[in-house]
C-alpha cells in the first residue's frame, strides 16, 4: 500500500507518516520512482506508534524500542519494560510538579481572594 492509504487505514497524516520515517520509527520500501510502499505489519505499527505517543513517550524514546518491536524476544521485551518503567516515573514526576505548582497557585489565589475579601470591607 502507499502512504495514502496507510494515512487512511490508521487515521494518522502522511506528514506524520515522513516523521516517524526520519526518526526511525517506521521503514518502508521504495519503488523505482521513489514511491513509498508498506504493508498490513505497517498498520499494526503504527497504531503501536500512537499509542506510546498518546502514552507520553517522545519519538525519540519509541526509536530505542524499534528493535523491541520489529523482532520480539523475552530479552528485548525486558528492555521494553525497562524503557516504559522509565518514562512512567519520568511522568509520575512530571505529575508531582504540577500538583506542587498548582497547590502553590492555589495558595496565592487564596491569598489574592482573603485580599480582595478584606478590601471590599474596607469600602463599606
Amino acid at each position: 500500500m502507499r502512504i495514502g492509504e496507510l494515512s487512511t487505514r490508521t487515521g494518522v497524516s502522511r506528514r506524520s507518516l515522513r516523521y516517524y520515517e526520519e526518526q526511525g520509527l517506521l521503514v518502508s520500501s521504495r519503488s523505482p520512482s521513489g514511491q513509498r510502499h508498506y504493508d498490513d505489519e505497517h498498520v499494526q505499527r503504527v497504531q503501536l506508534i500512537q499509542a506510546f505517543l498518546a502514552a507520553g513517550m517522545s519519538s525519540s524514546t519509541i526509536a530505542t524500542m524499534v528493535p523491541c518491536m520489529a523482532e520480539p524476544s523475552r530479552r528485548k521485551a525486558q528492555k521494553a519494560l525497562a524503557i516504559m518503567s522509565h518514562e512512567r516515573a519520568r511522568l509520575s514526576s512530571a505529575m508531582d510538579g504540577l500538583t506542587a505548582a498548582r497547590s502553590a497557585l492555589d495558595q496565592l489565589i487564596e491569598v489574592n481572594r482573603k485580599y480582595l475579601t478584606k478590601s471590599a470591607e474596607v469600602e463599606s
